[in-house]
Protein backbone atom coordinates (compact mmCIF):
# COMPACT_ATOMS: atom_id res chain seq x y z
CA UNK A 1 0.00 0.00 0.00
CA UNK A 2 1.36 3.47 -0.50
CA UNK A 3 2.92 5.25 2.82
CA UNK A 4 1.24 8.14 2.10
CA UNK A 5 -2.46 6.25 2.49
CA UNK A 6 -0.51 4.31 5.19
CA UNK A 7 -0.35 7.52 7.12
CA UNK A 8 -3.81 8.89 6.55
CA UNK A 9 -5.52 5.25 7.94
CA UNK A 10 -3.48 5.24 10.70
CA UNK A 11 -4.30 9.30 11.43
CA UNK A 12 -7.86 8.22 11.03
CA UNK A 13 -7.67 5.92 13.76
CA UNK A 14 -5.78 7.79 16.00
CA UNK A 15 -8.26 10.90 15.18
CA UNK A 16 -10.95 8.02 16.33
CA UNK A 17 -8.93 7.59 19.36
CA UNK A 18 -8.62 10.73 20.14
CA UNK A 19 -12.58 11.79 19.68
CA UNK A 20 -13.89 9.19 21.40
CA UNK A 21 -13.30 10.44 25.15
CA UNK A 22 -14.28 14.18 23.66
CA UNK A 23 -18.01 13.04 22.27
CA UNK A 24 -17.89 11.39 26.06
CA UNK A 25 -17.26 14.63 27.59
CA UNK A 26 -19.95 16.12 25.19
CA UNK A 27 -17.56 18.76 23.23
CA UNK A 28 -18.85 20.90 20.35
CA UNK A 29 -18.50 19.00 16.83
CA UNK A 30 -16.42 21.65 15.67
CA UNK A 31 -13.68 20.67 18.66
CA UNK A 32 -14.43 17.27 17.03
CA UNK A 33 -13.81 17.66 13.81
CA UNK A 34 -10.90 19.51 14.41
CA UNK A 35 -8.93 17.03 16.82
CA UNK A 36 -9.82 14.52 13.89
CA UNK A 37 -8.51 16.00 11.21
CA UNK A 38 -5.45 17.07 12.96
CA UNK A 39 -4.76 13.33 13.50
CA UNK A 40 -4.83 12.63 9.93
CA UNK A 41 -2.68 15.45 8.69
CA UNK A 42 -0.48 14.24 11.47
CA UNK A 43 -0.47 10.80 9.95
CA UNK A 44 -0.03 12.27 6.49
CA UNK A 45 3.32 14.36 7.74
CA UNK A 46 4.78 11.36 9.60
CA UNK A 47 4.69 8.72 6.57
CA UNK A 48 6.16 11.33 4.30
CA UNK A 49 8.79 13.84 6.57
CA UNK A 50 12.49 11.70 6.82
CA UNK A 51 13.66 13.15 10.07
CA UNK A 52 16.42 10.54 11.15
CA UNK A 53 15.12 10.41 14.47
CA UNK A 54 13.72 7.16 15.96
CA UNK A 55 10.23 7.10 14.75
CA UNK A 56 8.27 7.14 17.64
CA UNK A 57 10.28 10.60 18.43
CA UNK A 58 9.49 11.17 14.92
CA UNK A 59 6.09 10.98 15.17
CA UNK A 60 5.49 12.48 18.75
CA UNK A 61 7.69 15.90 17.02
CA UNK A 62 5.40 16.12 14.15
CA UNK A 63 2.33 15.49 16.42
CA UNK A 64 3.27 18.52 18.63
CA UNK A 65 4.45 20.85 15.65
CA UNK A 66 1.08 20.60 14.01
CA UNK A 67 -0.83 20.77 17.74
CA UNK A 68 0.98 24.60 18.18
CA UNK A 69 -1.26 26.74 16.23
CA UNK A 70 -4.03 25.03 17.40
CA UNK A 71 -2.32 25.13 21.23
CA UNK A 72 -1.97 28.87 20.92
CA UNK A 73 -5.58 29.60 20.71
CA UNK A 74 -6.86 26.74 23.29
CA UNK A 75 -4.32 28.19 26.25
CA UNK A 76 -5.22 31.83 25.59
CA UNK A 77 -9.09 31.25 26.84
CA UNK A 78 -8.43 28.11 29.04
CA UNK A 79 -4.51 26.51 29.88
CA UNK A 80 -5.45 24.00 31.97
CA UNK A 81 -7.29 22.02 28.82
CA UNK A 82 -3.64 21.71 27.33
CA UNK A 83 -2.75 19.00 29.73
CA UNK A 84 -5.03 16.15 28.54
CA UNK A 85 -4.13 17.34 24.65
CA UNK A 86 -0.46 17.13 25.58
CA UNK A 87 -0.86 13.83 27.11
CA UNK A 88 -2.83 12.48 23.99
CA UNK A 89 -0.65 13.94 21.74
CA UNK A 90 2.59 12.40 23.49
CA UNK A 91 1.04 8.96 23.65
CA UNK A 92 -0.82 9.28 20.06
CA UNK A 93 1.85 10.64 17.90
CA UNK A 94 4.43 8.46 19.77
CA UNK A 95 1.75 5.23 18.60
CA UNK A 96 1.47 6.35 15.20
CA UNK A 97 5.49 7.41 14.31
CA UNK A 98 5.83 3.49 15.55
CA UNK A 99 2.73 2.35 13.45
CA UNK A 100 3.69 3.82 10.21
CA UNK A 101 7.23 3.33 10.43
CA UNK A 102 6.57 -0.76 11.04
CA UNK A 103 4.20 -1.14 7.99
CA UNK A 104 6.37 0.81 5.62
CA UNK A 105 9.47 -0.60 6.61
CA UNK A 106 10.71 -3.63 6.50
CA UNK A 107 11.21 -4.02 10.72
CA UNK A 108 9.60 -6.85 12.58
CA UNK A 109 6.90 -5.69 15.06
CA UNK A 110 3.69 -6.35 15.53
CA UNK A 111 1.76 -5.22 12.77
CA UNK A 112 4.23 -7.67 10.34
CA UNK A 113 3.36 -10.61 12.61
CA UNK A 114 -0.06 -10.16 12.31
CA UNK A 115 -0.11 -10.43 8.48
CA UNK A 116 1.64 -13.63 8.15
Amino acid sequence: MNKKLIGIFFGAIAGVIDVIPMIIQDLTWDANLSAFSMWVVVGFFISIVDLKIHPILKGIVVAYLSLIPVAILIAWKEPFTLIPIMIMCTLLGGLLGFSINCVNKKTPCFFKKLQE
